[in-house]
Formats: C-alpha cells, structure tokens, sequence
C-alpha cells in the first residue's frame, strides 16, 4: 500500500506526495486538473462518484524482451559468412591436393638386413641345471651339493653358447633366403617382382597394378577417378575483396582433371622405380571406369598412355612444376587426347592401338575397384607354417616363427596333423606359396 499525505496551497489548489512523487491538484471537484507524479489527467465528480480522464498517448510503451531484428540479421549475416569461409576453405585444401599429388616419393628400398637373434635365456637355463643336479642330494650333504651345482654351471655355458649359435644360424639361414630375394628382386624375376608392386601399390590413393614384366620394363595399369574428383567451385576475391565462390569454368575444370591424370601416373611410376631397383623404365597406362552399361558392367577407358624411363626422372623440380609438363616432358610414346574447346580429356580408341587392348584385356577390374577385399582376405587368411614348423609366410616372404622358449613351438599345422583335425588348413585354389627354406 503506498504511503502519502496532502495539504491545501491555496484555495481550489492542493499538492498531494506520495511514494510516486508531488502531483498538485487544481480546480473545484466538478472540474480538476492534475499534474506532476504520473500522467496528467482531468476529473470531474458529483457525490461518491468520480470520473477521471489521462492526457497521455494512451498505452505506456514497453520494453522488448528479445534481441532486436537488426541483430538477429546481423548474426545471421555472420553465420552465412562463416559457412562460406569454411567451404572455401575445404574447396582450396582439395585444389591443393591435386596439385600435389606427385610431389612425394617414397624412399628407395635396400638390400633386407635379418634381424640380430635374441640371446639365450642364460639365468634361466642355470636355475634349471642346478635344480635337476639337486634333486635327491641332502642339503645336509654340502660338498656334494657343491660339486653338483658346479657340474651344473658348466652344463649350463654348454647349453647356452649351443643355443645361441643355433638362433645365429636360423638368423644366417634367414639372411639367405633374404638375400636370394634381393637378387630375384634386382634380376626382375616376375614371380619376386609383381607381387612386391601389388604390395607396395596396396595403399595408392589411385589403384594400381603390375600386369607384365619384359627384361627391365614392367607395364603398370592405373585407375583413376572421374571428372568428379574435381570441385565444381573455386574461391576467389571479388574486385572489392570479398570472398566469392563462383563455378569453375569448364576449360580449367578440364585442366585440373589433367593434373589429376598425370599426378596419379607420375605417383605411381616413382613409387615403382623406388621399389623394384632393377627396373630401367615403366609403360604405363592410365584407365578410368564408364558409366555402367545395360548389364550392370563398368567397362575401362584408356586415357594415357606411355613410357617412363628412370633417368628421365633425375632433375625433374617436382614441387615447382605441374605434373601435366613433367608427363609431357619426361614420357615418350605417349598417347592422349584431348577434344573440344574445354580440351576435355578422351578416352582413347584402341582400335588402332592392339597392344593396348591386349594390355587392359588383362587387367583383373574386380582387383583395382575394390582393393580391400584382396587385402581383408590375405589377413583373415590363416598362417602358412613350414613342414617343420620353423618358418611361417607373411605374404610375400617366409620368416622365422619367434623363439619364445628354448625347443621351437609346434605351429598350427603341426598341431592340427597330430589330431588328425580335419579342419587342417591347406593352400586353396589360387593361393601359391614359394617352398619354405630347407
């Protein structure tokens, strides 16, 4: 309840405080003006009732609860430029992709060194003759025991320098077959070579495989991706500096789709030279897949096609120069087309071209589409052992089984031929092995 009191001025003028301020009153009952503390306003009454009228503008004004609609717009204005600044962003880490994708090379193999064997278990070895040489023997018995634990010292440097000299021959017998694998690798024989650049081409952005080798040229098919790898955008700044992300135009489209092509190869070429050191010169050709035709079927385009040699590499200034130029200047034989005023890429007739078409006859598709189903299947398969169970296959090499007590553990196969299980695995169709080290 407010609070307040009144007092008369003068006659016909009165001035009430109160909590909301002074108001002064003036004028008879039938007509009074008030002023001060709130709005002005006239009453008039008669007898208990009275009348009373404000002179404001009506409703009071109320203050907004919410942002204002300028602000509203200007974070949205705001958040439409952050989303254009982070798909710009995206857009130049592609194009920056591209146009690195020959600038790595993967550094050049060396002779295999076998890893140094671990020695022997010597404390172990010891603690186990002396306790066979004092079993039975009264400790009360003291020269007894004394003369048997020497016996079993001795007995134990025995064992341990045979068994180290065993590990230091199995190393030894491990370098040679290493060693015989180099000399194959260096001599191109195919059964050493191919699968060694299926495997180093396994994690290639592009797919890649190894379909021949002839004397110290080896032919490589390449898949790469369709125009769609490209971005259909490019930032750039407008003249007044804003960030603008128009669509590229087809002819440099096109040109991106080159350095693609040509990046992709030239990857692929110095991955092959650093891992097949006997290898003088590359044929490569490059493929793409069709659209599906009316059986559900992708068919391969040839795009390029040509012939790298290894000195040709030398010198090229592969971060300052486009792979386009490093193709054209670095290859001979080669073959690309280009049609219409965007310099589209095309694919090649291979009516005219036999060699070529006997090439890509013999490329397996299923293998170069989908890669990690023959990578999924050679590491679900189960371990290989040798007939003695000293050796185990990898995939492309046979390796000591680890040592991991002093007599050589008895492999799976071993096991399984013991209890005559008759899920003993065995080579299925297809899988070849090289014969273990004798």
């Amino acid at each position: 309840m407010g609070l307040g009191f009144s007092f008369k001025l003068a006659p016909g003028v009165r001035i009430r405080a109160s909590s909301r301020g002074l108001r002064t009153s003036i004028g008879p009952r039938a007509a009074r003006l008030s002023i001060g503390g709130g709005r002005a306003g006239v009453s008039t009454g008669v007898g208990p009732f009275t009348l009373y009228s404000s002179l404001g503008s009506g409703r009071r004004a109320r203050r907004s609860s919410g942002p204002a609609k300028a602000t509203i717009a200007a974070r949205q204005r705001q958040l439409a430029q952050a989303a254009k600044v982070a798909e710009a962003q995206q857009l130049i880490s592609a194009f920056q992709a591209i146009l690195a994708l020959h600038y790595d090379a993967p550094d050049p193999v060396e002779p295999p060194v076998a890893p140094l064997p671990l020695p022997a278990n010597e404390s172990e070895i010891k603690r186990r003759h002396i306790k066979t040489a004092m079993a039975g023997i009264s400790i009360f018995s003291r020269a007894e025991r004394a003369s048997a634990k020497t016996r079993a010292e001795a007995a134990a440097v025995a064992e341990v320098a045979a068994e180290n000299a065993r590990r230091q021959q199995e190393r030894q017998r491990f370098q040679d077959e290493l060693d015989q694998r180099w000399r194959s690798l260096c001599d191109n024989d195919p059964d050493v070579l191919l699968p060694t650049l299926a495997e180093a081409f396994e994690d290639n952005e592009a797919p890649a495989a190894p379909v021949g080798v002839e004397g110290d040229e080896v032919a490589i098919v390449v898949l790469v991706p369709g125009l769609e790898v490209v971005p259909e955008r490019m930032p750039q700044r407008t003249s007044a500096g804003n960030l603008s992300i128009p669509r590229l135009p087809k002819g440099k489209r096109s040109v991106f789709y080159k350095l693609v092509v040509c990046g992709h190869v030239l990857a692929t070429c110095r991955e092959a030279f650093a891992v097949a050191p006997g290898i003088h010169s590359v044929r490569a050709v490059v493929i793409r897949l069709s659209e599906k035709d009316a059986y559900g079927r992708f068919r391969p385009e040839c795009l390029l096609a040509g012939r790298f040699v290894r000195p040709a590499f030398d010198g090229v200034q592969w971060a300052t120069t486009d792979a386009a130029k490093i193709v054209i200047d670095t290859s001979t034989d080669l073959l690309v087309r280009s049609v219409g005023q965007a310099k589209e890429l095309t694919p090649l007739d291979l009516s005219s071209q036999p060699e070529l078409g006997a090439l890509l006859a013999a490329v397996d598709l299923d293998d170069l589409v989908h890669p990690e189903a023959r990578v999924q299947e050679a590491q679900s398969a189960p371990p290989q052992y040798s007939a003695d169970g000293q050796w185990w296959w990898d995939g492309s090499q046979w390796l000591p089984v680890p040592q991991v007590a002093l007599s050589a553990p008895r492999s799976p196969t071993e096991e399984a031929a013991g209890r005559g299980d008759p899920s003993l695995p065995t080579d299925g169709p297809g899988r070849e092995y090289p014969s273990p080290p004798s």
